[in-house]
């Protein structure tokens, strides 16, 4: 049995389209979120796992809508590699899937100095919040995910304090936004990129499910 991982709810509702048989737990972009839902997927009775959703490029090559189907994933310099068959199942070798490594980060990596700094350190390409706990659950298990902000993108300041359960709350946008209005232009850019992964997900997802 399958259980995916994702962070957000808008993520688990992409999924569950095209895979509505499968369990998902959104872990809201925190730690402590994703260890509940791994283990609410475990006790579903899950014997393989998937992190799946938005991850930040730090690979500069890498433009939003570009799609992760990584080897392995990098926690704290200890490489997981994923589950071939899983890896092949969700769109490894696939035309324009990319493969390497994935880093995972406890926190929200919201500068292009961190994105390059990272990338420099451990040569991923992108960077997530869920994978490595994935990674480190003792199933098998495989990673698909989307670069959303790319590694030359800097998140606007309310686009860090942004969620709550795992969704956009609209009155901490809006008051993030009475505070700092100058961050308009750039929300709305990390919004047409979100708009961009979107749409490149969802038709990976069709050309493989």
């Amino acid at each position: 049995m399958l259980g995916a991982l994702v962070g957000l709810t808008a993520e688990a509702k992409l999924l569950r389209a095209r895979l509505p048989h499968c369990a998902i737990a959104v872990s809201g972009a925190t730690r402590e979120g994703a260890e509940r839902g791994i283990a609410a997927l475990k006790r579903a009775g899950a014997t393989q796992l998937l992190s799946f959703g938005c991850a930040a490029g730090l690979s500069p090559l890498l433009k939003p809508g570009t799609i992760l189907v990584p080897d392995w994933v990098d926690v704290d310099g200890r490489r997981f590699q994923t589950d071939l068959t899983l890896r092949n199942r969700f769109g490894a070798g696939q035309a324009g899937a990319k493969h390497g490594g994935l880093r995972h980060s406890d926190d929200l990596i919201v500068t292009a100095a961190d994105k390059a700094l990272l990338f420099a350190e451990t040569h991923c390409l992108g960077v997530d919040m869920e994978s490595g706990l994935v990674a480190q659950a003792g199933l098998p298990f495989a990673v698909l995910r989307v670069i959303c902000d790319d590694a030359a993108r800097d998140l606007p300041p309310v686009a860090q304090d942004v969620l709550a359960e795992g969704r956009i709350s609209i009155p901490h946008l809006l008051s993030g936004l009475a505070r700092k209005p100058n961050q308009i232009g750039a929300l709305m850019a990390l919004g047409r990129e979100a708009g961009i992964a979107r749409k490149a997900m969802k038709s990976f997802l069709r050309r493989v499910h």
